[in-house]
């Protein structure tokens, strides 16, 4: 077959790129996905905050694409009725030493443009959350939640109603130059496009080597273990709760997550998977693993990192120390109060001297795009990478960028 664009990853960044290129520009697009449904990986575990920008450096990709993408996200919703909610969140300092940090996050939220924060006193944060114990917090009142399922779904809709299909169970292999673009191979054949963006998630570096690019960077999968309030409890948590998270680290801390269907949703536990698609703790993937031990930048990242990733080893093994990190946001929290529920795998990118890719890493090659980190808030901000993605591959095309007429 034929087509303009091919992207590589039906999850919520690439379906994004495809609504951009199809309904807005009017380009022939096909998605092709690995997987039997459309997000089944990051976007389909993704815990469903609309975020406000809170933790971004001021001038980042992160930050400026959290921004608009928060509110086109909002705007997308109220457009296609997509049940969602800016409830507000509030970020919780337990401890002295974490009133520094607090006080960074507050002139960041100003930095990042933010009209909606508050400081607040301990009897304030009762205001708001009154099992929390806490000596010192914010209140963001642009954080929302949404199911990015339906958000997803929505997409999708969209881009097969206009100029654009999505093939599932559909394996990208390797993309050939041709003297009119590239030549797709999948496990179903072969597509001729104009374009290729790679949007692959958790395989993003191997369909990058595929393409011969080198991505410079190497996917390290990381296991978020979630467990969910027990109905009875669920009045211990109004909307979102999260604790001052270490600066050093891309992981925001044990958390507590009001979902747009009503459940409580409680951390994660970040943990090392042993396979890309580790969602339980007896996944294991000799390729993966064999392919990360003989990366020199995850030694040099766990070199820098074991004394907090130690912790989280032990605490995905015990539900009681689970439960303690819950206990310094809500003390009322008890052992039989959580129940075991789902688990995500972020895709994180690590470079070659063991850094921890913090920001959007985006790479083009001759007549291809290539997302190689997209971690949060690429839900909240999918629309807006999508469309800096999209961009791209108009310029190259040598055609005139249109926005969005549904927004």
């Amino acid at each position: 077959m034929d087509t303009d664009v091919v992207v590589v990853g039906a999850g919520i960044v690439g379906l994004a790129t495809a609504l951009h290129l199809s309904v807005g520009n009017g380009l022939q697009v096909h998605v092709i996905e690995a997987e039997p449904q459309i997000a089944q990986h990051q976007t389909g575990h993704n815990s469903g905050v609309i975020h406000a920008g809170v933790y971004y450096k001021p001038g980042s990709e992160k930050a400026l694409n959290s921004a608009t993408g928060r509110e086109l996200m909002y705007r997308f919703c109220r457009n296609f009725a997509i049940p969602h909610e800016q409830c507000g969140k509030l970020i919780v300092a337990t401890h002295e030493q974490e009133l520094a940090a607090l006080e960074m996050l507050y002139q960041r939220t100003q930095a990042n443009g933010l009209k909606l924060v508050r400081r607040l006193n301990p009897q304030q944060i009762l205001e708001i959350e009154p099992s929390v114990s806490g000596i010192a917090g914010l209140h963001v009142g642009e954080t929302g939640i949404v199911d990015y399922r339906l958000v997803t779904d929505t997409f999708a809709d969209l881009i097969k109603q206009k100029n654009g299909s999505i093939q599932l169970n559909t394996t990208f292999m390797a993309a050939d130059s041709t003297p009119l673009g590239l030549q797709v191979e999948t496990n179903r054949g072969k597509i001729s496009t104009k374009y290729l963006v790679n949007c692959a998630g958790l395989f993003s570096d191997r369909v990058a080597q595929k393409c011969g690019v080198q991505p410079g960077v190497r996917i390290v999968p990381f296991r978020g273990e979630y467990y969910e309030l027990a109905p009875r409890a669920r009045h211990f948590v109004k909307n979102l709760i999260y604790p001052v998270p270490d600066p050093k680290l891309p992981f925001l801390g044990v958390h507590f997550t009001r979902r747009i269907s009503g459940e409580i949703e409680a951390g994660p536990n970040a943990v090392l998977a042993f396979a890309r698609k580790g969602y339980r703790k007896q996944n294991f993937s000799a390729s993966d693993m064999w392919d990360l031990l003989r990366y020199r930048g995850f030694w040099k990242m766990a070199a820098k990192n074991w004394h907090t990733g130690i912790p989280e080893l032990v605490r995905s093994f015990s539900q009681r120390l689970f439960v303690r990190a819950l206990q310094k946001l809500v003390p009322a929290v008890r052992y039989h109060d959580i129940i075991p529920a789902g688990a995500g795998v972020r895709a994180q990118a690590v470079d070659d001297e063991g850094k921890l890719i913090d920001d959007f890493r985006i790479i083009n090659g001759k007549k291809m795009t290539h997302v190689l980190n997209a971690p949060s808030p690429a839900a909240t901000a999918s629309i807006s990478i999508g469309a800096t993605i999209a961009k791209q591959v108009c310029r190259e095309m040598g055609l005139s960028f249109q926005e969005l007429p549904i927004l």
